[in-house]
């Protein structure tokens, strides 16, 4: 056995070990972590956040400067002598600004768009400036003209001819509807001892048969119409406008040359993609809109003094992403106001009414949005959005008259003047008084440009009180058209991590949708099916919707498991499912992800609309998830907004069905009108006008750091879950 070599031997053989200081690999070698004890305070600050940094350092800036002002009333000194020029022209934030001496709130822009009704002004203004949200294009031929397009309302056609009978205008099962709901009205009046006129209905309709109408002159007109002007003071050398917006566009004259075309850029609370060919032709037209209302009814004609304004825009209660970050954009970078920040309809109606705690049911013109509001915040599953409003109350009230032998039968809502006469009858002769539930005489003047004026005289017996009644008994509405052109611009909204669609949906909403798929699946001619395949398929559209099905789901962690071969499989789509396409079925289930984008395309085929009362039991419902306090809060402080709250007796109309279908919550059901007598279509804005006067807010979206972050900076400035 040889012995042991010492250290110089094996220096000798090369043996010996040397610490040359190399690593052993160039691969970074990563410490073991200590399982006891380890930590991160990553994103555990507010400081480590851009937005949440901004924001406290302006709380800071704020009071430093409050402090200084208080210090300089103690001491005597009046604050715009003594303080520094820079301090004087600079706001709060940095920016150029006014001084305390401004009118609160007059630096800022209060904008609520609706589907008919545009409603802009300064925060420090009493009452807004109300348009019309339209807009007038040069085009070769007006909407009704086009070969392709029908009269509104739709009249109904057998074998290619309209009806001559009045009666069936508009079908059998429309006039059955009808005869249903006026043999249900006459039993509510025999229930409260109201006395019945026998043949009143035959009555009105042999006097609207007889009557012819009478013809005034122009000169002789003493309410005749201003019609707009294609070239003012006959100057036709600047040639015609390309286009005009709000009420300029309504009183264009229907047979002008050239022709001019109504555009109506928002749709059901968000952008109209039926009626355009690209999603660019409905920002321009949006924008214009706005921009023009800036310009006239604010005052505010320079483009460079915007940047000196804040903007606060109010959005539907239940949203969609796309349609927030696009107005997002086009406020700070189209616009170039100095901040931007966004408020939902029931949280505002709730600011404006005065109510902390309660349910806004805001009636629209072509929506009905439903939301219980807690403590100034809204409840994320009670949100509910109704495809109907105003209009179809209008178009309702049209077909009826026209079933009894409307004097001016050929009215037709797609023309200017038409529109503007059905709107008035509404407004006029439409109750839900049941006082009113007898035949009675009225009249109208029909007014055309370059024609004579027409008086007609007409009687209506149950039509006034039934056309507002279609908002509770919804099987006289014409929801044909209401679902046409459905995402073909402006694609839903998805994650960008793992490709899921992330538009909000509500409890409330769900339960909405999967109460009317059985009611659009029940109709024999939805698709031309046997009523036995038509109910299947509304059976298996109602558990797409509530995301059951009788098929065992498998989650996302055993659907990504290992293949045979040891290779992963995918655990993400890599892109979105089409609309047409089957959803994929792998080992008896469906990918988790791709059953989360069919659902959503089911929920976008299926139209929202049921009774008004039903749906605010649903909204209530979940709203207060079984708490009988809450509940009982929520019923006793239904608020009715928008312009539909304007119908003669709704509220005692509302309050009554709502104690039928609620028997328990009888004695604390309440629909109270908005306070102080005010006018329930601005109540929304109002409110959002004392949001934007509000000093500490926090949810202001400024241009530097929209610049950094684009449209993600929302999910720490908005009130609620983004």
């Amino acid at each position: 056995m040889p012995g042991r070599k010492g250290a110089r031997g094996a220096r000798d053989e090369g043996l010996e070990r040397t610490d040359n200081q190399m690593e052993f690999a160039s691969w970074p070698q990563v410490s073991m972590i200590n399982q006891k004890n380890y930590y991160t305070e990553y994103l555990r600050r507010d400081e480590q956040v851009l937005v949440l940094r901004q924001q406290n350092e302006e709380n800071r800036n704020r009071m430093a400067k409050e402090a200084r002002e208080k210090d300089r009333a103690q001491n005597g000194i009046h604050p715009d002598m003594e303080m520094d020029v820079d301090e004087t022209l600079m706001g709060e934030d940095g920016t150029a600004g006014s001084a305390e001496s401004t009118a609160q709130g007059s630096k800022v822009i209060v904008i609520h768009p609706g589907s008919q009704n545009l409603r802009i002004g300064l925060a420090s203004d009493a009452l807004p400036k109300t348009l019309p949200m339209v807009i007038a294009h040069r085009a070769p031929m007006n909407k009704s003209e086009e070969p392709d397009v029908e009269a509104r309302p739709k009249r109904h056609k057998l074998d290619g001819d309209v009806s001559e009978e009045a009666s069936k205008a508009f079908g059998d099962e429309f006039a059955k509807h009808h005869a249903h709901m006026s043999t249900n009205m006459k039993s509510r009046m025999r229930k409260k001892g109201r006395r019945l006129v026998p043949n009143s209905k035959d009555v009105a309709i042999g006097f609207n048969r007889k009557m012819s109408p009478d013809v005034i002159s122009e000169h002789n007109d003493v309410s005749h119409i201003d019609w707009t002007e294609i070239h003012p003071e006959g100057d036709t050398s600047k040639g015609e406008p390309e286009y005009f917006t709000g009420q300029a566009a309504l009183r264009i004259p229907h047979y002008s040359q050239p022709r001019y075309k109504l555009f109506w850029p928002l749709k059901f609370g968000c952008f109209n993609e039926a009626d355009y060919g690209n999603k660019h032709q409905i920002l321009r037209d949006f924008t214009t809109i706005i921009e023009d209302a800036i310009k006239n009814q604010l005052g505010i004609s320079k483009r460079k003094d915007w940047a000196q304004y804040s903007c606060v825009f109010v959005i539907p209660d239940l949203y969609e992403r796309n349609y927030v970050t696009t107005v997002l954009d086009l406020l700070i970078r189209e616009f170039g106001f100095h901040r931007a920040c966004f408020l939902q309809e029931g949280v505002s109606g709730s600011f404006g009414a005065g109510y902390p705690t309660c349910c806004i049911v805001d009636i629209g013109a072509q929506k009905t949005s439903i939301c219980c509001v807690e403590e100034g915040l809204c409840l994320d599953n009670s949100r509910v959005n109704l495809r109907y409003g105003g209009q179809d109350v209008t178009e309702t009230f049209v077909k009826l008259m026209i079933t009894s032998c409307f004097p001016y039968s050929d009215i037709d809502l797609n023309r200017r003047h038409d529109f503007l006469l059905a709107e008035e009858l509404k407004q006029k002769f439409c109750t839900l008084s049941i006082q009113d539930f007898t035949a009675q005489q009225h009249d109208f003047h029909l007014r055309v440009h370059g024609q004579d004026t027409h008086h007609y005289n007409f009687k209506a017996y149950d039509e006034v009180v039934i056309a507002p009644m279609c908002l509770f008994k919804t099987e006289l509405l014409d929801n044909s058209d209401k679902l046409k052109g459905r995402r073909s611009l402006i694609g839903r909204s998805y994650d960008l991590y793992d490709g899921s669609p992330n538009d909000p949906i509500s409890a409330a909403q769900t339960q909405v949708l999967a109460a009317a798929a059985p009611q659009q699946g029940d109709r024999p001619d939805l698709r031309g099916e046997p009523r036995d395949a038509s109910t299947q398929r509304a059976q298996k559209t109602n558990a797409d919707i509530l995301g059951t099905d009788a098929t065992p789901q498998l989650s996302v962690a055993a659907y990504n498991k290992p293949d045979e071969n040891g290779t992963p499989q995918p655990g993400r789509l890599s892109t979105p499912m089409g609309g047409d396409k089957e959803p994929t079925i792998t080992n008896g289930a469906m990918h988790p992800l791709t059953e989360m984008v069919h659902s959503a395309e089911v929920r976008d085929r299926t139209l929202p609309c049921i009774p008004l009362t039903k749906a605010i039991a649903l909204s209530i419902e979940q709203g207060a998830k079984g708490d009988e306090r809450k509940m009982r809060d929520f019923f006793g402080g239904i608020i009715a907004v928008g312009g539909g709250a304007l119908i003669p007796d709704f509220k005692e109309f509302l309050e009554e069905e709502l104690v039928d279908m609620q028997a328990r919550m009888k004695k604390d059901i309440m629909v109270a009108p908005p306070p102080r007598d005010m006018d329930p279509q601005v109540v929304v804005w109002k409110g959002a006008s004392v949001f934007g006067k509000l000093r500490a807010n926090d949810s202001w979206v400024g241009a530097t750091e929209y610049d950094r972050l684009g449209s993600r900076l929302l999910a720490y400035k908005c009130l609620w879950s983004w």
